[in-house]
């Protein structure tokens, strides 16, 4: 029975980070063990759609995966009194599928494990996105290259070295002194791979809607685990209400729409339902942090029927809250914007001049600042600082958007 490939996909990538945890939990080796999930993924990819999805497919992909482990070890003989050790430590029904209509329940904890260890400190922020998309979210080296547009061997080398880096790391939750560090490194890489996927940072593309996809998906998965934590809570939210906007953000030619002039029919109310209702649920479970305010500011917008109906004030004072809380240069320049629509423009200007030397080069403070000169009457200053916004940033859609705002400027 043929089955579609997006079942399949998406039935892979649900089951990759448990067949890994498996593996790692019987045998180690952590590079070795990853490398052959890989391969069994990609065996399923292949058999699957034409053969059908076999009854236990956890228990299928464990199997190939396994014996592909046992094959690597075999073929190094400096490590085949390791393998041994492994084999005897390896339960009977190792290979051996369970009967019909019974599962195998998963490792409760698998995933979030193997985000801590993909998110490890030891890593780069780059290491840590990329590593967590192969391990975790089941994507091939190829898949992780094309999404941050660069060479497939960029990526392998990137992927090579941070499973090195990772070598002997014992595959277990980190403890109570430090887990809540750690999680929040998670977060953060779960974020950034959002963040990614919503507004690239590069390329002809503004959104690469595959990588945000990932990125909620995984955060679900995380707040399965972790139902009680505001932050994951709070993240999954404001990833939710961010989503429900991208249809709307790019013309048809693929030209930027800023959040103002954008066709809110077209939002997801569905997801902007769910987000709001988490943005509750994240409030309640104690402080309010970054990812509760942004999710609650992202609420506010959401709601408003109409541009003009978005409750600035409200949004201004949850800003002040999370400056004070966190005082980034990004959160505070959204601030200025917020500023500016309750003060009016020139409060705004004097917030982002404050931020100069913190964003010294940033595109996007050169973008605002010509925002707010335009608001202000200043034609010749906001064009010339929108003329430079489009020479710094990278994306192709934001270039053709800020040129043609200068553009407009020019003819008035």
């Amino acid at each position: 029975m043929l089955t579609p490939r997006g079942e399949v996909e998406d039935l892979l990538r649900l089951h990759a980070p448990q067949v890994l945890g498996a593996l790692l939990r019987r045998y180690g080796h952590f590079g070795e063990a990853e490398d052959a999930v890989q391969e069994a993924l990609l065996a399923a990819a292949r058999q699957w759609p034409e053969q059908g999805v076999p009854e236990n497919p956890r228990g299928w992909l464990i199997r190939v995966a396994s014996r592909r482990l046992m094959d690597q070890l075999r073929s190094d003989e400096a490590r085949r009194r390791r393998e041994e050790e492994a084999a005897q430590l390896a339960p009977r029904d190792a290979f051996t599928a369970p009967e019909p209509g019974e599962s195998r329940a998963p490792s409760d904890d698998d995933t979030l494990t193997l985000l801590f260890l993909c998110c490890h400190p030891a890593l780069s922020p780059a290491a840590q996105v990329a590593l967590t998309l192969r391990a975790v979210g089941g994507l091939t080296t190829a898949e992780i290259a094309r999404a941050h547009l660069v060479p497939e061997a960029t990526m392998a080398q990137r992927i090579s070295r941070a499973k090195a880096k990772v070598k002997g790391v014992p595959f277990r939750q980190p403890g109570p002194a430090d887990r809540d560090q750690r999680l929040a490194v998670v977060l953060q890489v779960l974020y950034l791979i959002f963040n990614e996927g919503y507004t690239a940072t590069s390329g002809s593309a503004l959104h690469r809607a595959d990588l945000a996809r990932e990125a909620i998906r995984l955060t679900r998965s995380v707040r399965t685990l972790l139902p009680g934590e505001g932050a994951v809570t709070g993240l999954l939210a404001l990833m939710l209400l961010t989503e429900a906007r991208s249809a709307a953000r790019t013309g048809p030619h693929g030209e930027l729409v800023p959040l103002d002039e954008q066709d809110r029919s077209c939002w997801d109310r569905r997801a902007i339902e769910e987000g709001c209702a988490l943005v509750e649920q994240a409030l309640s479970q104690g402080p309010a942090g970054a990812y509760q305010l942004q999710a609650a500011i992202a609420a506010l917008h959401d709601e408003a029927k109409r541009a003009d109906d978005t409750d600035w004030p409200q949004i201004l004072a949850l800003y002040d809250i999370l400056v004070r809380r966190i005082p980034e240069p990004m959160a505070l320049l959204s601030r200025a914007v917020a500023v500016a629509m309750v003060h009016g423009p020139r409060a705004g200007l004097a917030e982002v001049a404050e931020l100069e030397d913190r964003l010294t080069g940033h595109h996007r403070l050169d973008a605002v600042r010509a925002h707010l000169l335009e608001r202000a009457g200043e034609t010749d200053a906001a064009r010339a600082a929108y003329q430079l916004a489009a020479r710094r940033t990278l994306s192709i859609p934001e270039t053709r958007y800020l040129q043609m705002r200068a553009a407009r400027l020019l003819s008035r």
